[in-house]
């Protein structure tokens, strides 16, 4: 048999996320492999650091998604964006890591170009979580 949950508990459980990384959390695209987990070192070039706003995500039907994309920053490094890593406030704490790919490529986050370039304006442009059973 197999479970299911209600919108309402759905929902609940997707503002959890927002709620244990906390308020203007950070969230980081790299470059390379990501690392096994969350609580190990960084790995690659930090490319760009995007500060999300205070209230940063959104919970409808049980899906997570930012406030509001495209989120812009500057590049501070160069190379070809392959994986995010949200963070705390402080941008030291890690609680969630994924793929990084071009819009429309299926990856957990996209941005507008993977091939990044420090200075330029990186964006972000699509970031969901769809939390199980509906």
């Amino acid at each position: 048999m197999t479970i299911q949950m209600g919108t309402a508990l759905r929902n609940a459980r997707s503002a959890q996320i927002e709620t244990t990384i906390g308020t203007s959390a950070k969230v980081q695209i790299r470059t390379g492999a990501q690392p096994a987990n969350c609580a190990a070192a960084d790995s690659g070039t930090l490319l760009a650091e995007f500060a999300l706003a205070s209230d940063w995500s959104t919970q409808t039907g049980g899906v997570l998604t930012f406030s509001s994309t495209p989120i812009s920053a500057t590049a501070s490094g160069s190379g070809t964006a392959a994986h995010y890593r949200i963070k705390d406030s402080a941008g030291t704490t890690c609680h969630m890591q994924g793929s990084v790919t071009a819009t429309g490529g299926g990856g957990d986050l996209t941005v507008d170009n993977t091939s990044i370039v420090s200075g330029q304006t990186a964006q972000i442009t699509g970031w969901t979580i769809t939390e199980g059973n509906p």
